[in-house]
């Protein structure tokens, strides 16, 4: 939702001859142009430290920095101090949003015999992760730009949520209508799964990380190795992007302080159910309630049950409601002037707020920028 941009000069790879004789022309400069380009950039790779983007990367996720939380404002304006100290001209531009927060989330299932399974909905604290216990900064585990909703009925497991999937359930007999669907993570985009199902007649959409494509199947899982654990939850928007993309509220427009909003009810990107992510942890209850035939091979799973269609006997209960609040963001912008052609630009960006720490989603990408920042710096101050 927010962009570190930095207009800047291109760097082009260089191009050295076959038997490594002398540097071929680079495609689009002249043999004395190449030279000098083959140079700077030499001169380029030479400055990038390693330790100082771990740096980066260390102070930038050190506490959870969502849309409106008082890091990431911190956050902002360090990456301006930083980039003002490298010799750039920068600068914070402030906008506002919508970004609904969770207020209310509740997942339980009712069983035929009675019993019921409330889901935990929480990912634990790790003692081998001190930030894994800012509770009080951290957003929960939600899906943004679902709608509130407060639904129950049966379950049934579409796959991936793609709109194939519902052609094989179809082509089963099984239909979603008046049904909350079980998507799991992978091949779609998460907002595609609540819009098709929608539009198939389900109520709401809980979406799960199976193990097989996001856990235990794929190598050691956390905090020994890096796969998924098995109460880990993919946090996310659900905005119907395609629709347009950017504020709900001001379609087509700069979302600055100030401009005309359309309605809550007049906004086309939140979705028509309520959607909500889940660990495998959570999901698995809700798998081994499901009657009707065994799913296609390809449509299994990496938990040790069997993987059927639906719908269930039991009944799900999914309530959400939302904090829909407008909250500022904050673009930093650097800028490099150019020279022969000043009106066109080259832009290098990347977002700078996470859903809780976001190491890797997104500060692998800006901690690394700041420091081809800082190397850009350096060039510019030497001519």
């Amino acid at each position: 939702m927010r962009k570190l941009v930095a207009c800047v000069t291109l760097i082009c790879s260089s191009a050295y001859a076959v038997d490594g004789s002398a540097p071929a022309p680079l495609k689009g400069y002249t043999a004395e142009h190449s030279a000098t380009e083959i140079s700077w950039e030499q001169k380029y790779r030479a400055i990038p430290e390693p330790d100082k983007i771990r740096e980066n990367m260390r102070r930038l996720s050190a506490r959870p920095h969502h849309v409106g939380s008082p890091y990431d404002k911190d956050n902002a304006e360090w990456m301006v101090a930083q980039l003002k100290s490298y010799g750039l001209d920068a600068r914070i531009e402030q906008f506002e949003a919508l970004f609904p927060t969770p207020k209310l989330r509740k997942l339980e299932l009712t069983r035929a015999n009675g019993t019921k399974f409330v889901a935990k909905l929480e990912e634990p604290a790790l003692k081998e992760d001190p930030t894994s216990n800012q509770k009080s900064e951290q957003l929960p585990t939600y899906n943004a730009y679902s709608k509130d909703g407060d639904v129950t009925g049966e379950l049934v497991y579409v796959n991936y949520g793609a709109p194939a999937d519902y052609e094989v359930l179809e082509s089963m007999g099984v239909s979603v209508k008046g049904k909350i669907v079980l998507a799991r993570y992978g091949q779609t985009w998460r907002g595609i799964k609540p819009k098709v199902a929608g539009e198939h007649g389900a109520i709401g959409c809980l979406i799960f990380s199976d193990p097989k494509d996001d856990g235990f199947a794929n190598g050691t899982t956390f905090p020994d190795g890096p796969m998924r654990p098995a109460d880990g939850v993919q946090r996310g928007s659900v905005m119907d992007m395609p629709v347009y993309p950017g504020d709900p509220q001001t379609p087509g427009i700069g979302a600055k302080p100030g401009v005309k909003l359309i309605p809550l009810d007049q906004v086309q990107t939140i979705t028509k159910i309520p959607v909500m992510p889940i660990s495998y942890a959570d999901a698995t209850p809700l798998l081994e309630s499901l009657k009707g035939e065994m799913v296609p091979a390809d449509w299994r799973g990496g938990l040790p049950i069997p993987y059927r269609t639906g719908p269930s006997v039991a009944k799900a209960h999914l309530q959400l409601a939302f904090n829909w609040d407008r909250k500022p963001l904050y673009d930093v912008i650097a800028k490099i002037p150019g020279t022969t052609m000043a009106d066109q630009w080259v832009i290098r960006g990347n977002h700078h707020d996470g859903w809780v720490n976001g190491a890797a989603d997104p500060l692998s990408g800006a901690s690394a920028e700041l420091e081809e920042a800082r190397a850009l710096g350096a060039l510019v101050k030497q001519g």
